[in-house]
């Protein structure tokens, strides 16, 4: 039996050669290496963008940060000024109220000193008229008076009840206050004491010194009596008077520093002195 007959092919001359071309790849691989490589770039402009992002950051903050540091420092610094002024204000009023307690309390006090003492001197005024109404009774007195405005002495001269009240009303105001323009009951000038004196025997004098030393009859310095005015300065310009009351003292309202006061006739010699009881 004849074998089947196995039809021939005619082959390249180069068909027992290796392709050198690469093997195709699927469809699939390739969109898959595609969908890959475009993930990639994606991520890496992603991570650039990040990147960027991040690094721009700190510019960011470096420019806002500090406005707002010193924006928020203005504030705390206008906050504590307002505290501490407010607390300036406390302290200030605190100190006010205190002041202005203790003012009142001083003027309580004083106030209560000034009636006490206004008491006492109404008591002391109305005894001096009881002793000088008891001695008007009496035969006057005769004492030896001295001056010392000069080197000689006074005589003797009486001492009537009227003088008296004068002289009593004169010893309770010492202590009191000298005061330009004052006229009582507790602060002074030397004409309204010594005008004020005398109103109490009902003897009206000007209020002036200069008018004073006008009033009376002349008497020299080395014959004084208890109660005769005496003046410093010419007679009709005096600037400053006292009333004589024995053993070479005189009373008067002298100046501020020293208010009412007795003093020696020696140690401020007056330049006249008149008589008006």
């Amino acid at each position: 039996m004849k074998e089947p007959l196995v039809p021939v092919i005619p082959m390249s001359h180069t068909a027992h050669i290796r392709s050198h071309r690469k093997p195709r790849r699927s469809a699939t691989s390739s969109i898959a290496l595609r969908a890959g490589v475009a993930g990639g770039v994606l991520s890496m402009a992603a991570a650039g963008a990040s990147a960027s992002a991040s690094a721009a950051e700190p510019v960011t903050q470096t420019i806002e940060l500090p406005t707002l540091t010193a924006d928020l420092s203005a504030q705390v610094a206008q906050s504590a000024a307002a505290t501490q002024q407010a607390a300036a204000n406390y302290e200030l009023r605190a100190e006010r109220d205190a002041a202005a307690a203790k003012a009142a309390t001083e003027a309580k006090k004083d106030l209560a000193e000034a009636k006490k003492k206004a008491e006492a001197k109404k008591k002391a005024a109305e005894a001096a008229r009881k002793a000088a109404a008891e001695r008007a009774n009496r035969s006057t007195e005769r004492a030896t008076l001295s001056a010392s405005a000069s080197t000689s002495t006074s005589v003797s001269a009486p001492a009537s009840g009227s003088v008296a009240t004068v002289i009593a009303f004169l010893k309770a105001q010492v202590g009191d206050a000298y005061v330009m323009g004052a006229t009582g009951p507790n602060a002074w000038d030397c004409s309204s004491l010594v005008q004020a004196a005398y109103k109490q025997v009902g003897v009206d004098l000007p209020r002036v010194s200069q008018d004073q030393s006008m009033a009376g009859t002349d008497v020299s310095l080395s014959n004084l009596q208890v109660g005769d005015i005496l003046y410093w300065g010419g007679k009709g310009s005096a600037y400053h008077v006292g009333v004589y009351i024995g053993d070479g003292q005189y009373l008067d309202a002298a100046n501020p520093s020293k208010g009412v006061v007795i003093q020696d006739l020696s140690g401020y010699p007056a330049d006249g002195a008149v008589r008006v009881l």
